[in-house]
């Protein structure tokens, strides 16, 4: 039965978007093209770019990653429920426009503390007729409140498989602030046949320009972690992860089979991989 019922989002919540200062949201949303920036923003992205040049290149093959990952989890692991947490400023094909496209039914729960997500949340809502969307104003550090919250309890069955993604999410996590026990308790309250889609910027392949980067966001007050494949692949301890295992986020089942030289530079400073709970 198609459920269209309005999801707990207040039309007039007043937010502090702080223009003045960076926001990794913003600038993730300026190397993908986007105009939901200003110019704090966009002075700390270009110093990214500086140092980084395949930056724009990454945030593409990145959410490329993402779109091709809620592919496979809805047409061939059968995945009609979806929990996006760090979803970003809404970029089109968001998650659900995804899902839905292969399964209408599909139900989705984003979450995320950004102001600026906030702010543009209700492009999340758009759900198919016969699915569901909602939007919770949460953070990632805080797992226990977000598989409390009535978004999620009333919007998923978290007694059937969940399709969990913590993309590009984690890299703003550290280590000391718990960033595994996080995946770890997510994962823990979730049933058999659930799944995590993950990505994390990586200096393994360009170390000197990707770790200057990373300096760049501290300057900025931004917590920023570049992890190696065997930190990364940590993550999925206990999972079963599916193939081609945690490569670049350009070879992970790509429909191009021939990537273009700027495809692979953006896609060799992001790790991703998708893997099952058994």
């Amino acid at each position: 039965m198609a459920v269209t019922e309005p999801v707990r989002l207040e039309p007039a919540q007043s937010v502090d978007l702080r223009t003045d200062v960076a926001h990794s949201a913003r600038m993730y949303d300026w190397y993908l093209g986007g105009k939901d920036n200003f110019p704090a923003d966009r002075l700390a992205g270009e110093k990214v770019r500086e140092v980084l040049p395949a930056v724009p290149q990454s945030a593409v093959q990145n959410r490329a990653f993402l779109v091709r990952a809620t592919r496979f989890l809805a047409r061939e692991a059968g995945i009609r429920q979806f929990l996006d947490i760090g979803t970003g400023i809404p970029t089109r094909p968001n998650l659900h426009e995804v899902a839905q496209g292969v399964a209408p039914e599909a139900r989705i729960v984003y979450a995320d503390n950004d102001p600026i997500v906030l702010a543009h949340a209700r492009a999340l809502l758009t759900s198919a007729p016969e699915g569901r969307t909602a939007y919770l104003d949460a953070d990632v550090r805080d797992p226990a409140r977000i598989l409390a919250s009535p978004e999620v309890r009333e919007t998923l069955d978290l007694t059937r498989p969940v399709g969990l993604s913590l993309v590009a999410i984690l890299h703003f996590v550290d280590d000391e602030d718990g960033a595994y026990d996080i995946v770890r308790q997510l994962m823990a309250a979730l049933p058999s046949g659930s799944y995590l889609t993950l990505s994390c910027l990586t200096a393994d392949f360009d170390p000197g320009p990707v770790n200057t980067a990373v300096g760049v966001y501290h300057a900025q007050g931004l917590t920023c972690v570049a992890r190696p494949h065997a930190a990364t692949l940590r993550f999925f301890d206990g999972l079963e992860v599916v193939a081609p295992g945690l490569t670049p986020t350009h070879l992970w089942r790509p429909d191009d089979l021939a990537p273009s030289p700027e495809a692979i530079a953006g896609g060799n400073i992001i790790y991703g991989a998708v893997a099952r709970k058994s």
